[in-house]
């Protein structure tokens, strides 16, 4: 429903406080965006939200994003209170980490796309998951599967190599095969390129 102009200025200001990153006139710009994508939702939210689908299809315009486990993984982000839709209040927030987070923002964001059952933790299985859609298949009688397998098991087994991935498991200090956030931040601090080690899930600089 059409806020009055009282309530879209309260909305502003209260966005403006809590998003952080933004101005008010920026605050304004994304309600307005949002009001306009609310419009293309599916009409089961009742103007209050806009769902996966929309989402999706607005990442993927804007930023370039692709990769359907990690934009599904960042609604899920975005949908905190995990009705199935984006509040404009989820919405607002969530651009302001997605943008304009702080490295401590966007470590957290990242590390829960890639937490896929929301344990805690990221396990190999998780790891296998995000990894394959990001694998060539190289030789034609190799299944992709097998490979990213072989590249995790390589990983957890600490073998010697520069390629980042690997550098990024080693963290796992327990041989667990599980990476904690702990584990996830101190090696981001030590090497910011591993910040998205698993998947895409920030836009570029551009």
């Amino acid at each position: 429903a059409a806020m009055s102009r009282k309530g879209v200025k309260l909305l502003v200001d209260s966005l403006t406080r809590s998003a952080k990153h933004f101005n008010k006139s920026e605050v304004e710009c994304l309600i307005n965006l949002f009001d306009t994508l609310v419009a293309r939702a599916s009409s089961q939210f009742a103007g209050v939200g806009f769902d996966r689908t929309v989402f999706r299809d607005t990442l993927h315009s804007a930023f370039g994003m692709t990769d359907d486990v990690v934009l599904d993984r960042v609604f899920s982000t975005f949908d905190r209170d995990n009705n199935g839709y984006i509040s404009v209040v989820e919405w607002v927030e969530g651009l302001a980490v997605l943008l304009r987070g702080t490295l401590e923002e966007k470590m957290k964001h990242c590390f829960a796309v890639y937490d896929l059952n929301g344990d805690g933790y990221i396990s190999k299985e998780e790891m296998f998951q995000m990894l394959k859609n990001s694998l060539l298949i190289q030789p034609a009688d190799e299944e992709p599967d097998e490979g990213v397998k072989d590249l995790v098991e390589i990983a957890l087994k600490k073998m010697a190599s520069t390629y980042l991935l690997i550098s990024f498991l080693l963290q796992d200090y327990d041989h667990d095969g599980k990476l904690s956030f702990e584990d996830f931040e101190k090696a981001v601090r030590e090497e910011k390129l591993l910040l998205e080690a698993f998947g895409p899930c920030l836009p570029d600089i551009k």
